[in-house]
């Protein structure tokens, strides 16, 4: 028997104290968009730079209630086939051969057992939708829609409008209890406002030093507190700087770790300097901070460092 998946919150202080409680540090304004999507049943629409923590939430509030994660990953050429369902064509020409070898001979019969739901493959969409009733209505992640064609984004409105999806050889499947839909986009391009309109809307910035110093604690623990406020007073420093691309939570967690690994008490040039892969993905920022910029930096945030550890 499934046992049952827990309450939704009931309050924003609840919302807070659900998504920290599975490691996820968010600020009250998230938490309200959070609540509200769950209590109205309604799409949240997150939108931020790569690496704020848009995926993880998602992630967060599956675990933290006990609902299955189904994930779309978004790509350029993603279509139904690949988001919501196809069939099993290698096994309905298999059934064919077999009903011809035995004689059939009923060209509709034929047709309709072929088209049965069991040659139906069901990709994300579609196994959000065709919930099993137990543990409640999963979690589905549209991750990364702005890296989807326009078209795909016109289909989505059925889905998120009335959680259904219609199969010409079956009819229209509904969902009995509707999935909590969260979708993300780096906004590498505009969503059209049809899809924005279903949906509450939250944009996650980076996170102010407190929070970063917050959600590293709970992600990074073991890290001592000295090197754990460096890391953050950097971090935060260096995306002051002209960079084709910040480095995001997910960068300062791995950041962390590594120094962690490399036995690092403390952040120094040296130490940055050999880390910076780990921190930075394009070489054209990894050239412009390495060396001298570096340690200017890291001179730069000593105070804000010490002003962490002494509140910590």
């Amino acid at each position: 028997m499934t046992a049952p998946s827990p309450a939704l919150p009931a309050s924003v202080d609840e919302t807070l104290a659900l998504l920290e409680s599975g490691g996820y540090v968010a600020e009250r304004s998230l938490a309200v968009a959070v609540f509200l999507a769950l209590d109205m049943r309604r799409p949240l629409f997150l939108e931020g730079e790569a690496g704020v923590g848009k995926t993880e939430l998602a992630k967060a509030v599956a675990q933290r209630l006990g609902r299955r994660l189904v994930r779309l990953q978004c790509y350029e050429g993603l279509d139904i086939a690949g988001a919501v369902y196809e069939w099993n064509y290698a096994a309905q020409t298999i059934e064919i051969q077999a009903a011809r070898a035995e004689g059939a001979t009923d060209r509709a019969r034929l047709v309709s057992d072929v088209f049965d739901r069991r040659f139906l493959i069901a990709r994300p969409i579609l196994q959000a939708i065709e919930s099993d009733g137990g543990g409640g209505a999963p979690v589905l992640l549209i991750d990364e829609l702005d890296r989807a064609d326009e078209p795909f984004e016109a289909y989505l409105l059925e889905v998120l409008s009335d959680y259904q999806v219609t199969i010409p050889e079956i009819g229209t499947l509904r969902a009995a209890e509707p999935p909590i839909a969260v979708i993300t986009s780096n906004r590498t391009r505009e969503i059209h406002d049809a899809i924005k309109r279903r949906c509450l809307y939250h944009w996650i910035d980076y996170p102010t030093a407190e929070r970063e110093a917050r959600i590293l604690a709970a992600r990074a623990p073991g890290l001592r507190a000295e090197l754990a406020a460096q890391v953050v007073a950097f971090v935060q420093k260096l995306r002051g700087e002209d960079l084709f691309k910040n480095p995001g939570i997910a960068e300062t967690i791995d950041w962390a770790n590594a120094l962690r690994r490399l036995d690092r008490t403390e952040l120094s040039a040296g130490a940055i300097d050999e880390t910076l892969g780990v921190l930075l993905k394009y070489q054209d920022d990894i050239e412009k901070i390495h060396g001298g910029r570096a340690a200017a930096l890291l001179a730069e945030s000593g105070n804000a460092a010490q002003g962490m550890e002494a509140t910590a």
